[in-house]
């Protein structure tokens, strides 16, 4: 009689294998106790919640995919070396070019950031970067179309133009603090482009020539480049924009809306800051801000605190911030949201004192 052995570990996955790797992904075990807590407390809200982040992830899916797929295809061809030779010369000139490239590009908040990573990667320098990432979800050609349909072609125009503005002031600002400590090496070692981190990322060397292999598939090794770079990030940002998604479920459950509408309104003295506290967080996205703003404004919402919210939620969110703070080292991502929340109320309090005109 032949002996019978029990499958080994590698063969059949144990429940002390599984509680390992949970552990090992913090953005996993945080959703798993989220799923739970919700459970307990008001198991009503469990099936919703799921639902919401479900939805949330299939609408987010094309822009994911298309954002994901280029920062791959940067990577595998070699074009994110013709991006960082770009964004690599004359600073002040760099930033410039990131800015306006920014403001025309079709990338949300969360969207954009693979880009960003990919740009990080390569050795472009924060500066640009930093540009590029706060003006990117502030405006886009669709957005500025209805923006203009949904509230007017002046607060689309002044849009349009803080978003520059706050690409620059990003952009110089952070180019001013160049030679800190605290931002050397933005990628933190367990980075999710492709776990190098900054151990990956020397300063680009701009006058190297940089060749691109637009047709990559026909190079085995660049293929291979490909696939693994769009897995890891795609797994990467993937579970963390879920449990983004999953947050922002639990609060619209619980938190009023009618709560905001008043402690944004025009009677309040310290609406702009306030509406950028209350707006990058938002889990509105820019289109749905859109009626939400413009509602708003024929209830008698001040004009300047209208342009902080659409701007301070377009810069971030619940899902672009826990995203941003799994990318970058913390000081990266503490100076991304001060230069966010600063750019919106600066830009909000220059469309009051406009009078809401350009």
């Amino acid at each position: 009689m032949s002996e019978i052995t029990s499958p080994s570990p590698a063969e059949k996955p144990s429940l002390s294998s599984f509680l390992a790797w949970v552990k090992s992904e913090p953005a996993v075990l945080i959703l798993l106790l989220g799923l739970l807590a919700v459970a307990v407390l008001d198991r009503s809200q469990l099936i919703p919640s799921i639902s919401f982040t479900i939805d949330a992830m299939i609408g987010m899916a094309p822009y994911f995919a298309i954002a994901i797929g280029f920062a791959a295809y940067a990577k595998a061809s070699g074009l994110d070396g013709l991006v960082a030779k770009a964004f690599s010369g004359n600073p002040a000139m760099a930033i410039v070019i990131a800015s306006l490239a920014g403001a025309m590009s079709p990338f949300c908040s969360c969207g954009v950031i693979p880009l960003i990573a990919a740009m990080l990667t390569a050795g472009v320098p924060l500066a640009p970067v930093m540009a590029f990432w706060i003006a990117s979800p502030i405006m886009d050609p669709e957005m500025f179309l209805l923006t203009a349909a949904g509230i007017g072609w002046n607060f689309a125009l002044a849009k349009t133009i803080a978003a520059v503005c706050m690409g620059l002031m990003a952009g110089f600002v952070t180019h001013g603090l160049r030679n800190a400590a605290f931002l050397a090496d933005p990628l933190p070692q367990t980075s999710g482009s492709g776990g190098c981190g900054s151990s990956c990322s020397p300063a680009f060397d701009a006058s190297a020539p940089v060749k691109v292999y637009w047709k990559f598939w026909q190079h085995p090794e660049r293929t291979h480049d490909f696939l693994d770079n769009a897995k890891s990030n795609g797994w990467f940002l993937g579970k963390w924009l879920t449990l983004a998604f999953f947050i922002e479920s639990v609060m619209i459950a619980y938190i009023p809306g009618d709560l905001v509408a008043t402690a944004i309104g025009e009677g309040n003295p310290y609406a702009i800051p306030l509406t950028a506290i209350i707006g990058m967080p938002s889990y509105l996205n820019g289109y749905a801000a859109i009626p939400l703003t413009a509602g708003l404004l024929k209830l008698g919402m001040a004009p300047g605190a209208a342009m902080t919210f659409m701007t301070a939620g377009a810069v971030s969110s619940i899902p672009a911030a826990v995203a941003v703070y799994a990318i970058v080292k913390k000081p990266v991502f503490a100076l991304y949201v001060a230069l966010g929340l600063t750019g919106a109320i600066l830009s909000g309090y220059a469309f009051q004192f406009s009078g809401g005109v350009l």
